[in-house]
């Protein structure tokens, strides 16, 4: 039975990658400071901390303690304009924090460390798409240039440190548990508000393109991640790009919502089209996307219905 960490586990993502871990037999530990993450979400099977990772005496005493076969880092400032409004905060969470879990995951022998990093934010606008992971990065919110130096150390505790990684760089990803009420999260946000009735807003013209990935896809993207052999830097996404204006429609259509939206200035950070190639997860990891959008919607539709 691995003993796995899964910081972030009371998240979005990081609870539905939680269950199946321990549908899958791992031991798990969970550690996040609930500043996103609902106690709610905790599977109560595993072990929580509520703790943030910035903290390196309790990570220190945590990693001392359970010995650690596996680190999933899931806990992230996850919002690409929070970031560009705060980006000290941003760093300390998104890069001092990996920091800390990195040097703890090398001084207490971890075998594999998977990341949760960024397709959008870390390729910037401009680049040809379906992008692949020979583009050369170019961020342009604190959030990606974070996501992006984490992959860089990872590299570098690889080579350095004999630390194992791999790096997931998601593209948009939506579902149950997806928090309604943050600035991320389109699906979840549109969703929460038109079976409420309420105003739906868009951001800019509605015309920003997004590869939209289904949560549990993620998660099967995450627990291929530690077959032997397998390392490096990976894309996860569909490969089709999808509107705002489209999503709106088709969540419209879903739950019979009458309004239109209402456009408002667009937001800072924001790229303009974001299409992963995911070719190379399809080679390596043998993982494919099996949720296709109009059945992701409506699982998410399904889950917000009061």
């Amino acid at each position: 039975m691995p003993n796995t960490l899964v910081t972030g586990g009371a998240g979005f993502i990081g609870s539905h990658l939680v269950d199946t871990l321990i549908q899958e037999g791992h031991k798990v530990v969970v550690i996040d400071n609930l500043s996103n993450g609902k106690i709610e979400n905790l599977n109560r099977n595993a072990l929580f901390y509520q703790q943030s990772v910035e903290d390196e005496e309790m990570m220190e005493r945590i990693f001392m303690l359970h010995k650690f076969d596996f680190v999933f880092h899931l806990a992230a400032q996850a919002s690409v304009s929070i970031s560009v409004r705060e980006p000290t905060n941003d760093a300390k969470t998104n890069i001092l924090g990996s920091l800390v879990l990195l040097e703890k995951s090398v001084k207490y022998k971890v075998k594999k460390f998977v990341f949760s990093s960024t397709g959008g934010a870390i390729y910037g606008d401009g680049v040809p798409t379906p992008t692949n992971e020979l583009t050369v990065p170019n961020p342009v919110s604190p959030y990606g240039i974070a996501k992006r130096s984490i992959e860089m150390y990872l590299e570098f505790y690889r080579k350095e440190k004999n630390l194992d990684y791999v790096a997931l760089r998601y593209g948009n990803v939506y579902g149950p548990r997806q928090d309604p009420n943050g600035e991320a999260g389109v699906v979840a946000i549109f969703s929460s508000r038109m079976l409420k009735n309420d105003e739906v807003n868009i951001f800019g013209d509605g015309e920003y393109v997004r590869d939209y990935v289904y949560v549990k896809d993620v998660v099967r993207a995450n627990l291929l991640a530690l077959k032997e052999g397998v390392t490096g830097i990976f894309n996860i996404g569909t490969g089709v790009g999808t509107s705002v204006n489209e999503l709106f429609r088709l969540l419209a259509q879903i739950t019979g919502y009458q309004k239109q939206p209402i456009y408002r200035e667009p937001r800072k950070g924001d790229i303009r089209k974001s299409i992963l190639d995911a070719s190379k997860a399809n080679v390596e990891l043998n993982w494919f996307p099996q949720t296709a959008l109009a059945e992701g919607l409506a699982l998410t539709v399904e889950f917000f219905r009061p």
